[in-house]
C-alpha cells in the first residue's frame, strides 16, 4: 500500500486527514537457511521480502496513543507509565507502549498521538508479522516523537527486548534482524549483545528461481511447549557438555560424547543436538553458493538440511495425527524433483514449508499446492533491499 492509500485509511478511521505525519514501514522476512540455530548462537541466512506492516502517525493532545488496524479491534493506551503491564501481556497495546519507551529511552517527548496500521504480512504467514509490526512502531514512534535514530541491528535488538519485556514472548533476534536491516543477510550470532550481519548479493530471480511459502493451515495455538522443548533440550546438551548454548562448542564435542549424551539427556535431545552441527555446516556452505552464485550448490544443500530438520530436528509434524507439512514437503519434493529444493520454514511443526521454484513452473507448482491445501495456500516472494524505515509525509 502506498503512503497516499494508507493516509486514506487514516481519514476513514480517524475523521480527518493526517497532518504534519510519519510514514513507516518495515518489512517481513524468509528464513533462508539456520533452522533452530539462532538460539544457539550460530548462524542463519535470512532476507526482507515484500510484504510488510505500514504505519501513518500524528501527535496529538493528552497523553494516549490511538492505533486503528484494519481488521482488529482499536487500541487506547495510556502513556501515564512507560513501564511493562502484567495485564498487556500478549497483546498489540504492549507492543506500542514497549515502542514509546524506546522512544523516550532515546531522548524523544512521548505524548498522545494517532496510528493507521496496515499490514501484508498474514499472521501464521510464517514471515514474522510480529517483527514487522514491532519495528514498524518503534520506526514510527521513534521518528514522531523526535528520539535519536538507532542503528539497524540496534532497533532489532529493541523491537526483541519489547516481545521479550512487554508481550512476554522469549524469541531469538533473526526476526527483527532481517526486517531492519532488509535484503538478504548472513547473520551471526555467537555473540548475543552484538551478532554481526554479512550483506549477500544475489538475486534468486536473476538465478531463475522464486521463493514460494506454503500455509498447511496448522494452528499454533497449543504448540508453545514444543518450540520451547527445541532449545531447553540444545541447552540441555550444551550444558552436559560445560556450555551454555552449542555454538560455544566445537562439532567434535557433540559427536564424540553422543553416547554420554544419551544417557544423561534424551535419543531427541542428542539428535537436535547433531541436527545443530550439521545445520551450522549447511550454512556456511549455503552462504558460500550464494557468494559464488551457484544455484545448484545451493539447491543440493537446501535438500540436505530439510532432511537434517525432518530426522534429527523432528519440528515437521506437532503430531502423528497431524503431518500436514510432511504431506506438502513430500507432495512439493514429488513436483519439483531435481529442479528445486524445499524445506520447513522458520519454527516448524506445521505452519509453512519454503520452496525453491524455477520460474517457469511456479504457476503450475502454485496450482498443486493450492489444489491440497487451499487456494491462497502457495505465494511466490520476492526479496526486498530496504529494511525497516520511517519518514515525515
Amino acid at each position: 500500500m502506498s503512503s497516499a492509500l494508507l493516509a486514506a485509511s487514516f481519514m476513514e478511521a480517524f475523521g480527518h486527514a493526517p497532518g504534519h505525519a510519519v510514514y513507516a514501514c518495515a518489512p517481513g522476512r524468509t528464513e533462508l537457511a539456520g533452522n533452530h540455530t539462532d538460539h544457539e548462537g550460530g548462524h542463519v541466512i535470512a532476507a526482507a521480502v515484500d510484504r510488510c506492516v505500514e504505519v501513518v502517525c500524528e501527535r496529538t493532545e493528552g497523553c494516549a496513543g490511538r492505533v486503528v488496524s484494519a481488521g482488529y479491534v482499536p487500541l487506547a493506551v495510556r502513556l501515564d507509565t512507560l513501564e511493562p503491564l502484567v495485564c498487556e501481556r500478549a497483546t498489540s497495546a504492549s507492543l506500542v507502549r514497549g515502542a514509546c519507551h524506546v522512544a523516550a529511552r532515546q531522548g524523544g517527548t512521548v505524548g498522545g498521538f494517532k496510528a493507521c496500521i496496515t499490514s501484508s504480512v498474514a499472521v501464521g504467514s510464517g514471515l514474522s508479522s510480529s517483527a514487522a509490526f514491532e519495528l514498524a512502531v518503534i520506526s514510527a514512534l521513534s521518528r514522531l516523537f523526535g528520539a535519536e535514530e538507532l542503528p539497524a541491528l540496534d532497533r532489532a535488538r529493541a523491537a526483541q527486548a519489547i516481545e521479550h519485556d512487554y508481550f512476554g514472548k522469549p524469541c531469538g533476534l533473526m526476526d527483527q534482524a532481517a526486517s531492519a536491516l532488509g535484503s538478504i543477510q548472513h547473520m551471526d550470532f555467537s555473540r548475543s549483545d552484538r551478532p554481526h550481519a554479512e550483506l549477500l548479493d544475489f538475486d534468486f530471480a536473476e538465478a531463475g528461481y522464486a521463493i514460494c511459502l506454503v500455509n498447511v493451515g496448522t494452528s499454533h495455538a497449543d504448540l508453545v511447549d514444543a518450540y520451547a522443548a527445541i532449545p531447553r533440550e540444545m541447552q540441555k546438551v550444551a550444558h552436559l557438555l560445560g556450555a551454555s548454548r552449542l555454538g560455544e562448542l566445537a562439532p567434535e564435542a557433540v559427536i564424540s560424547h553422543a553416547a554420554e549424551i544419551r544417557r544423561a539427556t534424551s535419543d531427541r535431545a542428542l539428535l537436535r543436538a547433531l541436527h545443530y552441527v550439521r545445520e551450522e555446516r549447511l550454512v556456511a556452505e549455503r552462504a558460500e553458493a550464494l557468494r559464488t552464485r551457484d544455484m545448484a550448490a545451493f539447491l543440493e544443500l537446501t535438500r540436505l538440511s530439510g532432511a537434517s530438520s525432518a530426522m534429527y530436528l523432528q519440528n515437521i509434524s506437532p503430531s502423528v495425527e497431524e503431518q500436514s507439512a510432511m504431506i506438502a514437503l513430500a507432495l512439493a519434493e514429488e513436483f519439483l524433483g531435481a529442479d528445486g529444493a524445499c524445506r520447513i520454514h522458520g519454527g516448524g511443526f506445521g505452519g509453512t514449508i519454503q520452496a525453491f521454484v524455477p520460474l517457469v513452473r511456479v504457476e503450475a507448482f502454485s496450482q498443486a499446492m493450492d489444489a491440497a491445501f487451499g487456494v491462497g495456500s502457495c505465494e511466490a516472494y520476492s526479496i526486498v533491499h530496504e529494511g525497516a524505515y520511517a519518514q515525515w509525509m
